[in-house]
C-alpha cells in the first residue's frame, strides 16, 4: 500500500518538524561510520532534475559520502524494464502514456530522460550501491522476465552491489533471479506483518518510514543478523536518532544534503577520539 503522493509529502513534513527540534545524543564515531546514505530516486527537485533519471544519479554519483542510490523498474509493453516510479508519464512529464502499454521504442521517443534499467545498471553497478524497487504490476511472462533480469544482474553480486526491494511482498516472491538474503520488504502501515515475513524467509531486513519501524522491531531484526533501511530524514537530530537506533541504511529525498552533515559529524568525532588518544 502506497500514500497518494501529496499526502506522503504532507505527512514527512510534519514527521521532520517534530524530530528536528528533538536533541539527540551524538552517535560515536563508529556508528557514524556505519551509516550508509541512499540517494531516493537520485538527487532530483523535479523541475530542473527528473527524479530515476541519469542526471539525478550523476548528482549522486558525484557526491562524497553518498553510498547507494534507490530507483524504481517498471516493464514496457515488449519486456524491456526501465527505470520509473509511476505506471504512466502524467505526474513528471504531463502525459497520460501508460509504460505497460507502450514499447520501448515508442517510450523512448516520447521520453528520451526514461533510462532503461540495463543503462542505469552498466552506468552505476559497482560504483554506487543499487536499491533496486520492484513495482507492483503484471508479469505477463514470468519466466522470461526472470531470465532477461538475471542476465541484466549477471555482472553484479548481490548483496554486496545490490538488494531487491518491493512494497508488496508477492512481487518478492514472483522475481525468483536472486536469493531471498539480497531481498528487502518494505513497510508502510503493514510492519509487524512483512516483520514476520522477512525474519521467517531470512530476507536482508526491513525498509520504511522512520516513524512506522518502532524500536522492538528493529531491535529484532538487528539480534538477526537483518538490516534496517529507513526513509527519510533530513535534519541532524532526525539522523542522529536512527544512528543510534542501529540503523544503518539511511535513504533520502535530499542525500546531498543529509551526506553533507554525516561527513560533518564524522570529522568532529574523529577529532575529538584523536585529542583524546593525544591526551
Amino acid at each position: 500500500m502506497e500514500l497518494p503522493s501529496w499526502l506522503e509529502s504532507r505527512l514527512m513534513q510534519i514527521c521532520d518538524s517534530i524530530f528536528a527540534i528533538v536533541p539527540q545524543q551524538v552517535p560515536t564515531l563508529e556508528n557514524l561510520g556505519k551509516c550508509k546514505i541512499i540517494s531516493h530516486r537520485g538527487q532530483h527537485d523535479n523541475i530542473t532534475v527528473f527524479e530515476n533519471t541519469l542526471s539525478a544519479f550523476d548528482h549522486a554519483l558525484e557526491t562524497a559520502g553518498i553510498w547507494g542510490i534507490e530507483l524504481d523498474f517498471r516493464w514496457t509493453k515488449d519486456l524491456h524494464p526501465v527505470v520509473a516510479h509511476d505506471p504512466d508519464l502524467q505526474r513528471l512529464f504531463g502525459s497520460n502514456l501508460r509504460i505497460a502499454e507502450t514499447t520501448l521504442a515508442e517510450l523512448k521517443q516520447h521520453c528520451p530522460q526514461m533510462p532503461t534499467l540495463e543503462e542505469v545498471l552498466l552506468r552505476y553497478g559497482g560504483k554506487l550501491h543499487l536499491m533496486v524497487e520492484a513495482k507492483e504490476e503484471h508479469y505477463p511472462q514470468p519466466e522470461k522476465q526472470n531470465m532477461i533480469l538475471k542476465e541484466l544482474f549477471a555482472p553484479l553480486e548481490p548483496r554486496k552491489d545490490f538488494h531487491l526491494l518491493s512494497l508488496a511482498p508477492e512481487m518478492l516472491v514472483l522475481i525468483k533471479f536472486v536469493d531471498t538474503s539480497a531481498k528487502l520488504p518494505v513497510a508502510v502501515f503493514n510492519a509487524k506483518s512483512l516483520s514476520k515475513i522477512s525474519l521467517n524467509e531470512k530476507y536482508a531486513g526491513l525498509g520504511g518510514h522512520y516513524l512506522l519501524l518502532h524500536k522492538k522491531i528493529v531491535k529484532q531484526h538487528l539480534d538477526c543478523g537483518q538490516k534496517i533501511g529507513v526513509g527519510y530524514p533530513k535534519s541532524k537530530n532526525n539522523l542522529f536518532r536512527e544512528i543510534n537506533r542501529g540503523v544503518e541504511w539511511i535513504f533520502c529525498n535530499d542525500a546531498v544534503g543529509v551526506s553533507g552533515l554525516l561527513q560533518t559529524e564524522l570529522k568532529k568525532a574523529q577529532l575529538l577520539v584523536d585529542s583524546r588518544n593525544f591526551k
